[in-house]
C-alpha cells in the first residue's frame, strides 16, 4: 500500500496562470493576440518618441526610454487580458443556475456578505433566490422565470423585513428584459447601492436572518458554477 503524500499540492507559477488566463480569454475573443500586440507595440513607440525628444538624445537614453515603453506595454496589455477575461466569464455562465450564487459570493467585497446557496429554491423548476447583506442593506436576487420566482422572493423579503425593521430591502431579477439586471452588471449594482446602516448593524442583520433561514441541505438545489471550469484565473 502506497504511502499517502504529504507534500502541498504545488501551486501553478506565474507564467502558467499568464497562459491559462489567455487562453481562456481567447476562446472569446479570437482578436485578443492582435490587441495585445498592438498594446506593446504602442507601449515601445511611446518610450522611443520620448526618448527622441528629451535631450540629450543618446543611444542608452533612447534605449531606456523604449524598455520603459516595453514594460508599459506588457503592464497594459496584462490590465487588458484581465479585463477581457471577466467579460468573457460573464459571458459563459450568463444563463447558467447557479450564476447569481458565483458573482454575490466572489464579487462583492468586504462590505457585502453572502453565500453561493440559495436561501430559496423551487426543485422542479430550479428558480432560485440569493440574498446579500451589506451597508446597503439586504438585497434578495430572483433567478430564474420571473413568473415563478414571486412567491420566493416575497417569501425572503417579508422575512427580512420582519427580524430587521428599519433596513431597506432591495429585490433584482436576472435577466436582460424591463427592470432586470444582467448578470455581468449584478455586483456593481449592488455595489452602488447607498449605505443606509453601519457593521454593527450589519452583523446583527446577518445574524438574525440566518437564524430564521430554512436548511436547504436536503433539497436538490442547483450545484452552481464550478470555478475551476468558468471562472477566468487572474495572475498572482
Amino acid at each position: 500500500m502506497a504511502a499517502r503524500s504529504t507534500a502541498p499540492e504545488k501551486r501553478p507559477g506565474f507564467f502558467s496562470q499568464i497562459r491559462t488566463l489567455y487562453t481562456f480569454t481567447q476562446k472569446a475573443y479570437r482578436w485578443l493576440p492582435w490587441v495585445l500586440a498592438a498594446i506593446l507595440l504602442l507601449g515601445v513607440g511611446l518610450g522611443l518618441l520620448v526618448g527622441f525628444l528629451l535631450p540629450p538624445v543618446a543611444i542608452w537614453s533612447v534605449i531606456l526610454w523604449a524598455v520603459t515603453g516595453l514594460m508599459l506595454g506588457v503592464l497594459g496589455s496584462l490590465m487588458t487580458m484581465t479585463r477581457l477575461s471577466t467579460s468573457a466569464m460573464y459571458k459563459q455562465i450568463d444563463g447558467m443556475p447557479g450564476a447569481a450564487g458565483h458573482v454575490l459570493s466572489t464579487s462583492l467585497g468586504r462590505n457585502w456578505q453572502a453565500s453561493e446557496m440559495p436561501v430559496g429554491v423551487n426543485p422542479k423548476t430550479q428558480e432560485a433566490v440569493y440574498r446579500a447583506v451589506g451597508r446597503g442593506g439586504v438585497v434578495i436576487v430572483g433567478e430564474g422565470a420571473r413568473g415563478r420566482l414571486t412567491r420566493l422572493v416575497n417569501d425572503e423579503r417579508s422575512k427580512a423585513q420582519r427580524v430587521a425593521t428599519g433596513v431597506p430591502v432591495t429585490v433584482l431579477y436576472i435577466g436582460h428584459g424591463e427592470d432586470e439586471v444582467p448578470i455581468a452588471k449584478l455586483s456593481s449594482t449592488i455595489k452602488a447601492l447607498p449605505k443606509k446602516i453601519d457593521r454593527a448593524t450589519m452583523a446583527a442583520v446577518i445574524k438574525r436572518l440566518g437564524s430564521v433561514s430554512q436548511s436547504l441541505a436536503s433539497l436538490p438545489i442547483p450545484k452552481g458554477i464550478d470555478p475551476t471550469k468558468v471562472r477566468a484565473p487572474r495572475p498572482r
